[in-house]
């Protein structure tokens, strides 16, 4: 940690708790202290104390173009120009909740809101809602977002700081939260069948314990279930929308959720995100219907503005076919770089997604994950640090990649693996 980065966090420790803004920001889990980031351009960060590193988190999402694309920061001065707010309806959040329903046509309507916590907290309630049921169903080590209702067994941040669940969270609030692992469709049966259940919410790719990909068969028997019982399926592609293929986990896989959880790359780097789902459920958000959900700043003109010059991006021809190359070239690499080394190593991918666990099993649930040797992970993170490889301060969470990311960045990757991968 240089030292700007240093006296900038003593500062930030007196005003805002641990000094930083999100959890997992403190690098707690790996130890030593945060960068202070001063800017970023294509796959490369800067922090305050002028050194560069290759970037693989990404604003945690969102800058699946990199850093300071020009026609993004174009599109967000003219919106700009025009205004940054104005609490009332504007053509530019039409033409995008158009333009989120052709890429997502599971959605027959969609309400934008500010962040992917509003979208599936709302979600929810309008599962329930519409449905007159009270219990939800989610995954062990799945988070989505910090809702009391859905913070029990939270991965994330929550599996990062080794907190069971979060101090204020209501018995109340907890006990209609059900909680099953993922990937095991028997027991997301059982629990959907005793009934009761308004909604079953998962990531279709788990991104908060690490990069766990469904087994095949799973994705399709939880839409079987969930129909069969009238229960809601939601899935939460806050992360994996429009990221591991236009139109986000379902269309790569060929499911149909009942709604749709959005965030991160469709407000391309500016807060937004958006829920969406059957146009019978959507019918019963207000003003049409019984169920509240508001916001000041959803829609937001610089927001929708940047998001939709993004998904027009992405739009372009060739653009999955680049991306889904370099997170195969990166993730590959990874796994044989630790083979040559005989590190314990999972490595997982799908599309520009990835994570490296530091485990001699495979992984395909929570428990898998965490039975990774963290003092591993941590040694990693501070030697690839070192060599100017910025991967995400914990072992359960995905690293990405954009179409920023040249083979330049990738060799120089790999080259730090290498040398830090010899130490393990």
């Amino acid at each position: 940690m240089g030292k700007r980065s240093a006296e900038l966090f003593e500062r930030a420790r007196r005003v805002i708790p641990g000094g930083v803004n999100s959890p997992v920001r403190a690098f707690k889990s790996v130890g030593g202290e945060p960068l202070f980031i001063a800017r970023g351009s294509g796959a490369s960060l800067w922090d305050v104390d002028g050194k560069e590193y290759v970037d693989y988190v990404g604003s945690w999402g969102p800058l699946i173009l990199g850093h300071g694309h020009p026609e993004v920061l174009e599109a967000i001065l003219r919106a700009a120009a025009d205004g940054t707010s104005f609490g009332a309806p504007t053509e530019r959040e039409v033409v995008f909740a158009e333009l989120l329903c052709r890429g997502v046509p599971s959605m027959a309507k969609v309400r934008l809101v500010s962040s992917g916590t509003e979208a599936t907290m709302s979600a929810l309630r309008a599962a329930r809602g519409f449905t007159g049921r009270d219990k939800v169903v989610k995954i062990d080590g799945g988070y989505h977002g910090h809702a009391d209702c859905l913070l029990v067994d939270a991965g994330s941040g929550v599996a990062t700081l080794g907190i069971p669940g979060s101090a204020g969270v209501t018995e109340g609030t907890a006990k209609d939260t059900l909680v099953v692992a993922w990937n095991d469709l028997a027991a997301m049966q059982q629990v959907v069948e005793r009934g009761n259940v308004a909604a079953v919410i998962v990531e279709p790719v788990c991104g908060n314990m690490g990069c766990v990909p469904p087994r095949p068969g799973y994705l399709e028997g939880l839409r079987e279930v969930t129909a069969r019982h009238g229960t809601v399926l939601i899935f939460d592609e806050v992360m994996t929308g429009f990221r591991v293929a236009w139109g986000g986990a379902q269309a790569r896989y060929g499911i149909v959720p009942d709604m749709t959880c959005l965030g991160k790359i469709v407000g391309g780097g500016l807060p937004a995100a958006a829920y969406g789902g059957r146009a019978e459920i959507m019918a019963c958000i207000a003003p049409d219907g019984p169920v509240y959900q508001a916001g000041t700043l959803s829609g937001n003109p610089l927001a929708v503005a940047a998001g939709q010059k993004t998904l027009e991006i992405l739009q372009r021809p060739g653009t999955y076919e680049q991306l889904e190359a370099t997170g195969a070239r990166l993730g590959e690499g990874l796994r044989e770089v630790a083979r040559f080394y005989g590190v314990p190593f999972f490595g997982t991918r799908v599309g520009a997604m990835f994570t490296g666990f530091f485990t001699d099993g495979e992984v395909w649930d929570y428990a898998g994950a965490k039975r990774s040797d963290t003092r591993r992970f941590a040694a990693w993170f501070a030697g690839m640090l070192e060599r100017g490889i910025y991967l995400a301060p914990s072992q359960f969470e995905a690293g990405f990649v954009s179409l920023a990311h040249g083979d330049r960045a990738i060799d120089r990757t790999l080259d730090a693996a290498r040398a830090v991968m010899k130490t393990l």
